[in-house]
């Protein structure tokens, strides 16, 4: 015999059957030197923020600085948690939950581009809304923009 009962939204769930919908979980993170936010182009033409799949037995911290060095060879310091969502890459025909942290760059050095991307750039606040990148990266970079001027940082983390 089945057990069922119902969901929010008044969807009959089949305990007996069902299977939760699995997804990939990758960290990015936001930093903003000099005034410039750091991205970087992947396969599909589309700016993206540095960072990537989480690792066994790493924090979510600890993701982010790993994968912000691999990409760039900037060394960063994890910040605050600015943001969470669902983003379907069609290309792909996937579901990814992103999770953006800010970031505090450490050192002064050039981002030397990786193996994983086409190109990277530094931005300029005014230039993200244009750029062809997924609204919730944009989202994370005007929240850590704003986060830093109120902090009297002056955008230099």
């Amino acid at each position: 015999m089945s057990r069922t009962d119902r969901r929010a939204g008044g969807h009959r769930v089949d305990h007996d059957t069902y299977r939760p919908q699995t997804f990939s979980i990758s960290i990015k993170g936001v930093v903003v030197r000099d005034g410039k936010v750091l991205l970087l182009r992947n396969e599909r033409e589309e700016w993206e923020l540095p960072g990537g799949r989480i690792e066994v037995g790493e924090t979510p911290e600890e993701c982010v600085t790993r994968e912000f060095f691999e990409e760039t060879q900037w060394k960063v310091q994890a910040g605050p948690i600015l943001d969470t969502w669902m983003y379907y890459i069609n290309a792909a025909e996937k579901h990814v939950f992103i999770v953006t942290y800010g970031c505090h760059s450490i050192g002064n050095t050039q981002p030397i581009l990786s193996h994983e991307h086409k190109e990277i750039g530094l931005f300029s606040e005014s230039e993200i809304p244009s750029l062809v990148m997924p609204d919730g990266y944009k989202r994370s970079i005007a929240t850590w923009y704003a986060s830093l001027r109120g902090d009297g940082s002056e955008l230099t983390g």
